[in-house]
């Protein structure tokens, strides 16, 4: 295993990059401890899997270095790198058993065959995968293949790192709980360093310790599942995450104070800080409710969630949710909103005010 450090990291598939815009990857700094549960959070082309193939030594960053521990792997070939990788769509030797599937990582590598045993039979008892060792792989559920593809990744006991390539997207939905559960319970027992990257933030959220969010080839936010919910960086990171996401509405700041549609809205950052006109109001329907004055705005829709309802509300052209909960009656027409000003921020050109 080994600590993952990233240096002023940046990537272009142009030859000759001349502006921020030509380059996939914008600059990386980020430091991954060993043993530790990460996830690469974003929506499609915002540069995740590109640094996920830095890392595996796939791609050569056009600037920068890449660590492991405090060796300088940047342009070492992948199999020198001590890595295991699993992709979206399971690798799998199908004419193979089971067995031998999980078991060939160490034969080619020429580990003895008592070893074998022990480490397959291991990783077979985590997977639940013990009933159909013997079973050729072609004719096992996907669900199965990527258990193998996953055991794959896990039989080794040499390797520096675990990279995860949205390893659950062919898998039926009804199972996706059970294998992210699977894999969050793998990671506690075998404590190895763990990179998942996926478009999904169920899967990032419930895997990992920490996430790194990204947009447009950048880093916006690291954090835990509960710092990125409770105070994101970046709007793009209080909309993305969350369901339904951060409400984000323009707003002026006038003497100090913020101002939505002329209301006065307290916030928990510091209106004074913000430096641009471009300044918006960040609040989660969690932290919106109705009430008897304040803010003025339209219900336009309702919709039941279960044990909650999303009511949609209209100031202008700007949507307001707000979570309400099940039971309670939801009136019509033109209704009033209050927010709770230690969850509502101030952000500027995008970004939290500090």
């Amino acid at each position: 295993m080994a600590k993952i450090t990233l240096k002023n990291i940046r990537h272009s598939y142009l030859p000759n990059p001349q502006s921020e815009d030509d380059y996939a990857l914008k600059e990386v700094d980020l430091s991954w401890d060993d043993g530790g549960a990460y996830a690469l959070l974003g929506p499609s082309g915002c540069g995740k899997t590109t640094l996920l193939n830095i890392i595996s030594g796939l791609l050569i960053p056009s600037e920068g270095e890449l660590l492991f521990d405090d060796r300088n792997v940047t342009r070492m070939e992948p199999d020198e790198r001590n890595i295991a990788q699993v992709f979206q769509f399971p690798v799998v030797y199908d004419t193979m058993s089971v067995e031998d599937n999980l078991a060939f990582p160490l034969r080619n590598r020429g580990v003895s065959e008592s070893v074998v045993k022990q480490r397959v039979s291991e990783i077979a008892a985590m997977l639940e995968l013990d009933d159909v060792m013997q079973q050729k792989a072609a004719g096992l559920s996907p669900d199965n293949k990527q258990k193998i593809s996953l055991g794959r990744g896990l039989v080794r006991d040499d390797v520096n790192v675990v990279m995860f390539d949205e390893p659950l997207t062919v898998i039926d939905p009804h199972l996706k709980w059970k294998l992210r559960s699977k894999l969050k319970e793998l990671h506690q027992k075998v404590q190895r360093t763990m990179i998942y990257v996926t478009h999904d933030q169920t899967e990032a959220l419930t895997f990992a310790d920490r996430v790194v969010v990204m947009q447009f080839g950048q880093i916006l936010q690291v954090g835990t599942p509960q710092e990125l919910f409770e105070c994101p960086a970046h709007t793009f990171v209080g909309h993305f995450i969350g369901s339904p996401g951060m409400n984000i509405v323009p707003c002026r700041v006038q003497g100090g104070e913020v101002l939505l549609d002329g209301f006065k809205v307290a916030v928990a950052n510091s209106p004074k800080a913000a430096t641009s006109s471009n300044t918006e109001i960040g609040v989660r329907p969690e932290f919106v409710r109705l009430a008897d004055q304040g803010l003025q705005v339209d219900v336009v829709n309702v919709m039941d969630i279960g044990r909650n309802k999303v009511v949609e509300t209209r100031l202008g052209q700007h949507k307001i949710s707000v979570l309400v909960p099940e039971g309670k009656a939801v009136p019509q027409g033109t209704v009033y909103l209050e927010f709770d000003s230690d969850n509502t921020r101030l952000y500027d050109n995008g970004w939290l005010v500090e």
